[in-house]
């Protein structure tokens, strides 16, 4: 199938009432991990790349994995669906770049200018991505946290305003939107004895402003405990490392969100993994030795995520 957009994507887990998982990549091993999963449970899937992902391993790496795990799945007889996704694209420039790199989808993070700049910008972006066949998502609200160079605190926080959603995406012409409801980017999202909870009364609103229109949720990793135990346990210190619940993210793709973006906890699985192994294993220091479990940890958590949170398992 090669690389395709989310445009069909959405329209089936809309209809559906499942998401798909955004999953952040960096490397090969964990490109590998995440696609292994996607084809064992015949599940659709976006990779996405960060700028600062970009930056670290090459934008033309990037892709040449990605091509490679295409051609490995048709090679396994699996036909399978990957949209490539740039994630808090910041400007025109870097968008732009992507785009004309080969990424099927990218995202212009215009939430920290003013609401009118937000769609000067967006509609930029869109105008252009369109022109390419590449489709756009755009954002109303700042998401608490940190995640490569987006930085927000908790006091510049904001949950997106139901009532500028039909006006942003009527004048910008993106395909979905993400916003804020409460959840957050890192693995420190809530403080020790805080009750995590999402704006599911926002999302309502949205979802009855904009009927059959995508909803994309950023920063929703849900830090399994059992990821920062085995972290803590090695060697590592994660105190008060607190995710979004996994019931509340499949709560949210049963309704209008049909992305899910996660990223922290591929991170959590890989350096779990590899702690334990070095801890286990103190006189391995051939990176294939412990990065070949990292990958299995990575496959075994989108796997779950695939099946028990975004509902998408068997959709293709």
């Amino acid at each position: 199938m090669g690389l395709v957009t989310t445009k069909d994507m959405f329209k089936k887990a809309y209809e559906g009432g499942y998401a798909i998982g955004a999953f952040n990549v960096n490397n090969m091993e964990i490109i590998q991990g995440i696609t292994e999963a996607a084809m064992e449970e015949k599940a659709p899937l976006i990779l996405q790349v960060s700028a600062g992902a970009r930056k670290y391993a090459k934008h033309v790496y990037l892709m040449k994995l990605i091509e490679a795990a295409i051609q490995d799945a048709a090679n396994q007889g699996v036909d399978l669906p990957i949209a490539v996704h740039l994630d808090h694209g910041d400007d025109f420039e870097i968008c732009k770049s992507c785009i004309d790199g080969g990424f099927t989808s990218v995202m212009i993070d215009g939430s920290k200018h003013s609401f009118e700049d937000n769609i000067t910008l967006t509609k930029q972006v869109v105008d252009y991505a369109h022109s390419k066949g590449v489709v756009v998502e755009g954002e109303l609200g700042k998401l608490a946290g940190i995640e490569d160079a987006v930085n927000v605190s908790a006091e510049d926080a904001q949950f997106t305003n139901p009532a500028e959603v039909e006006e942003f995406v009527t004048k910008t012409g993106v395909d979905s939107l993400a916003i804020a409801i409460g959840t957050s980017h890192g693995a420190y999202k809530f403080k020790p004895g805080q009750n995590p909870k999402l704006r599911f009364d926002i999302l309502e609103e949205i979802t009855r402003r904009l009927p059959d229109f995508p909803i994309v949720l950023h920063g929703s990793s849900s830090v399994p405990q059992e990821f920062v135990a085995k972290v803590n346990q090695f060697g590592g210190k994660m105190p008060d490392a607190i995710g979004i619940p996994e019931e509340m993210l499949r709560q949210a793709a049963k309704s209008a969100v049909c992305k899910i973006n996660i990223d922290s906890d591929l991170r959590l699985a890989m350096t779990a993994s590899i702690r334990e192994h070095f801890t286990e294993h103190p006189d391995h220091f051939d990176p294939r030795q412990y990065l070949s479990p990292a990958r299995v940890a990575i496959k075994d958590m989108v796997k779950r995520k695939l099946v028990n949170v975004l509902g998408c398992s068997g959709k293709i």
